[in-house]
């Protein structure tokens, strides 16, 4: 066989001449099929555009249905009518060239002036042009014709001076042109003409384009491309016979809109300005366009989005026992989900003993033959396996699986599991591994993928598997951590007041798979919660750095009691050969990107070290909470007596500042911020009056968040988690117990209202604080109607960046991703293009991978100074 190379292909338009020479058959009737079920000669079916039935034979080229590639028809239109995708260059030609004669409007000198800049796509010569002709009141060539405007009324009516032009006329005058002003406009000479976006013959696509489907009941039913060609003939044909008999021009000129409507709709059923053809149920007809276009299109649904074998979808629930690398697969799913395993002359037995003990579902020969494995066949099939035969095996526990979340918007959005076979119905996943598929448990599902070939399964457990994905590839940082639950647990585990009993701390141990406990080290019999904690580190593991909550502690007060002995305090980490000395396990050894106990064993320390931790601090923590009973109710949230003194005074402060504010702002002396207008000037400062406010009050419920925890007898509810990091925020308990403070729009104070102020129970013209949206009440207690207005002005923001953004940034993404996925880099470091093109002479200007990398520095001199001071 001759292989050639392809050098180039051409999009173009077929002029009416190859239309009908591409063309087998004219299609003269609209009827498909005969009483009997036989395509009607003529017809839309008719056995020259192909066949779907495997009983017959292509009239073109004789072959049957698996043979025959198909072949066009065409109908011949009674009139012309308008290719409604080419409307707006058939007007820029029409505004450019004159009626009577074809050319240009523009002197012969000045139009080869523009010769030159043919080719050039820096120059937009079609712009050029249409800018001179407007001005042109008569055609310099001819000079008989008055210029007129001609105007396109989307799709294909088009006007002059108010009147209609007709296809007819239109395709007259385009005929004029000559080849050499067409290139002015970019048409090849020779390739392509005008008049051929007005259409005088329709193409008819082959059968197999468009196939019948024959329903239950016996009915054949047509494919949407076939009804409107149907509804596009039907419409032909009556032009013609009103032509014929001398029809009125009205009902002539009535029929030719509703053909030119047809033709449009087939090609394009969406287009704008005509409404929709649909069927009688009321559902719009998927035409030409809307078969290529959008995420059900050819390109998008059948050939870059394939259907996939070997792979399962679920629901996916929480299973805080089960390990990181670990994924729990529905029985039902794994009896489905087959795995080959060659027989080898090591293996015989194996495979014998896989098919007797009813794992195996099929069988596959050497010489490509599969038998399915059934009651009857087992004891044959046991004697017939051999060297070289290949066993289609149930997923048992232990297999390697490439599960996945969609959209999958990085690298990890697919990591590989090992098969853990578990009763029900749902993919079972440890919340650990949520933070990289952006999971939760709110009904989402996940895709689960079987290797089926050794290098897929090598590449999977040795790339791809969890524990080898735990520092980011995109910041350096641990991206697969221990949250919220998770960081509570450990923040109570690890306070100083938390002790247990030798019989709880025991129950613990075992959890561990501990040979020998520790000695107890809070008195007789009892054990601290840092002791059972550091059963868990490395034993020559040595940190040391500060806590959350150490930072919470200082911001509140610079000077407080506790920073002075910050290792009693437990507001210091410390770790010596394993043991934990002191400190709170918070978000600051655990949390995404600053985990700094994380960190450093999944950097120093082979990939099981890590997820040995994580499994066995997941059930001890799950645990625990369960004990300790860590909730939060109402009662928690109700201001207390100090805040609701600090919340008043901070308020009476705040209007009087704001007034004299308000003054500055109507005398017209207000100080101007740089870079703002006076009135933006104006809103930053009522804003940062607000802000002054809430501040004060937040800082009064930290300060009792803090000693609630400082206490012998702390309470584990929402203080706990605030402090450790695991979810929420102190502004969370501001808005709930203090006061919610200034609505805000777009990092402003509201401003669309009525006019002159924000809601109809406002002064109009009042700019002071309480017009301008500030709500003094929180949530427990309730808001007024006006805070409430307010309130909801600041809400419907949030909601609509949900919707809005979402979609937005998706498509962004798409768009970004395709753009970039034909980057490579290349084994001598360089980034190219697919065609070999250099971007970057050294990947990321640097060479350094983001996962090697210490928050993006290429060395953490901090922990490398540590580890020497331990002689690691």
């Amino acid at each position: 066989m001759m292989m050639k190379r392809i050098k180039a292909i051409e999009f173009r338009i077929l002029s009416p001449e190859q239309i009908r020479k591409m063309s087998a058959i004219e299609i003269k009737s609209p009827e498909t099929y005969d009483k009997d079920g036989f395509p009607m000669e003529g017809g839309f079916m008719d056995n020259h555009l192909g066949v779907i039935n495997p009983g017959l034979r292509c009239k073109t080229c004789g072959n049957t249905m698996k043979r025959c590639p198909g072949h066009f028809g065409h109908i011949e239109l009674v009139r012309p009518v308008a290719h409604s995708e080419f409307g707006k260059r058939l007007e820029t030609l029409m505004q450019a060239t004159c009626q009577a004669c074809g050319r240009i409007a523009i002197p012969d000198d000045k139009l080869e002036q523009l010769r030159v800049y043919i080719g050039d796509d820096t120059i937009d010569i079609p712009k050029k042009i249409l800018a001179r002709t407007k001005k042109a009141k008569k055609c310099p060539h001819c000079s008989l014709a008055e210029r007129k405007l001609v105007l396109l009324d989307k799709p294909t009516n088009f006007y002059i001076d108010k009147d209609r032009i007709y296809p007819t006329q239109i395709r007259e005058w385009m005929e004029k042109v000559p080849d050499n002003d067409l290139e002015f406009f970019g048409y090849e000479k020779g390739k392509l003409r005008p008049e051929w976006f007005v259409l005088t013959v329709l193409q008819v696509p082959p059968i197999n384009l468009r196939p019948s489907i024959t329903l239950d009941s016996g009915i054949k039913s047509e494919d949407d491309l076939t009804h409107k060609l149907v509804d596009i003939i039907r419409i032909n044909m009556r032009l013609k016979d009103n032509i014929d008999a001398g029809a009125p021009q009205l009902i002539i000129e009535d029929l030719w809109d509703l053909l030119q409507y047809h033709v449009t709709t087939y090609f394009n059923n969406n287009t704008a300005g005509v409404p929709p053809a649909k069927h009688r149920s009321g559902r719009a007809l998927r035409t030409l366009v809307q078969r290529l276009q959008g995420k059900k299109g050819r390109f998008r649904y059948n050939l870059t989005g394939k259907r996939v074998n070997f792979a399962a979808r679920s629901i996916i629930t929480p299973d805080p026992l089960i390990s990181i690398n670990e994924l729990g697969v529905p029985r039902e799913i794994a009896e489905n989900m087959t795995v080959p395993e060659m027989v080898t002359s090591n293996s015989v037995e194996e495979g014998k003993a896989l098919v007797k003990d009813g794992k195996a579902i099929y069988v596959m020969r050497a010489d490509g033959i599969r038998k399915k494995v059934t009651d009857q066949n087992v004891e044959e099939l046991i004697k017939e396996i051999d060297v070289g035969y290949k066993i289609e095996r149930k997923l048992h526990n232990g297999d390697i699986v490439l599960f996945n979340r969609q959209p999958s918007l990085h690298r990890l959005s697919m990591m590989a599991h090992r098969a853990r076979i578990m009763d029900g119905k749902t993919f079972r996943l440890n919340p650990i591994c949520c933070k990289p598929y952006n999971a939760d448990f709110d009904g989402d599902e996940m895709n689960m993928h079987v290797p089926q070939t050794p290098e897929g399964i090598a590449e999977a457990s040795e790339l791809m598997l969890v524990e080898k994905q735990i520092i980011s590839p995109r910041y350096g940082a641990p991206v697969i951590i221990f949250d919220e639950d998770g960081v509570s647990g450990c923040f109570i585990l690890t306070m100083k007041q938390t002790k247990f009993s030798k019989d709880r701390a025991f129950r613990f141990f075992q959890m561990m798979g501990l040979d020998e406990a520790p000695k107890p080290d809070a008195g007789k019999d009892m054990y601290s919660g840092k002791l059972i904690f550091s059963q868990l580190l490395p034993k020559d593991l040595n940190m040391e750095y500060k806590t959350r909550f150490y930072n919470h502690v200082k911001n509140l007060d610079p000077n407080h009691p506790a920073l002075k002995e910050p290792y009693e305090n437990d507001l210091i980490v410390k770790i010596e050969n394993g043991i934990l000395k002191s400190g709170v396990i918070d978000s600051m050894s655990l949390g995404e990107g600053k985990g700094k106990l994380v960190d450093a064993i999944a950097r120093d320390y082979p990939p099981h070290v890590l997820t040995n931790f994580y499994d066995k601090i997941s059930r001890i923590v799950t645990s625990l909470i369960s004990e300790v009973g860590m909730t939060v109710s109402l009662e928690e949230y109700g201001a207390s007596h100090k805040t609701v003194k600090v919340r008043e005074k901070a308020v009476e402060e705040m209007r009087a500042h704001a007034q004299e504010i308000v003054k500055k702002f109507h005398k017209g002396n207000l100080e101007i911020l740089p870079g703002r207008t006076y009135k933006e000037s104006f809103e930053i400062q009522m804003m940062r009056t607000a802000a002054a406010a809430k501040e004060k009050v937040q800082k009064q419920i930290m300060k009792e968040t803090v000693e609630s925890v400082m206490t012998e007898t702390p309470k584990f509810h929402s203080n706990i988690m605030i402090l450790s990091g695991s979810r929420g925020s102190v502004l969370n308990l501001t808005n709930l117990s203090g006061m919610w403070g200034q609505a805000s729009v777009r990092e402003g104070r509201p401003k669309r209202g009525f006019r002159n102020r924000l809601i109809g129970l406002n002064r109009r013209g009042d700019v002071g604080i309480d017009a301008g949206g500030f709500i003094y009440h929180n949530f427990m207690e309730g808001m007024g109607p006006k805070e409430y207005f307010y309130h909801t002005m600041g809400g419907r923001q949030g909601e609509v960046d949900t919707g809005v953004s979402t979609k937005v940034s998706g498509y962004l993404y798409r768009r970004l991703a395709n753009s970039l996925k034909d980057l490579v880099v290349n084994n001598d470091g360089t980034v190219r293009t697919a065609n070999k093109n250099i971007v970057q002479y050294k990947y990321g200007e640097d060479g350094v991978f983001p996962q090697k990398t210490f928050k993006g520095r290429s060395i953490s001199v901090k922990r490398e100074l540590e580890k020497l001071k331990s002689g690691k």
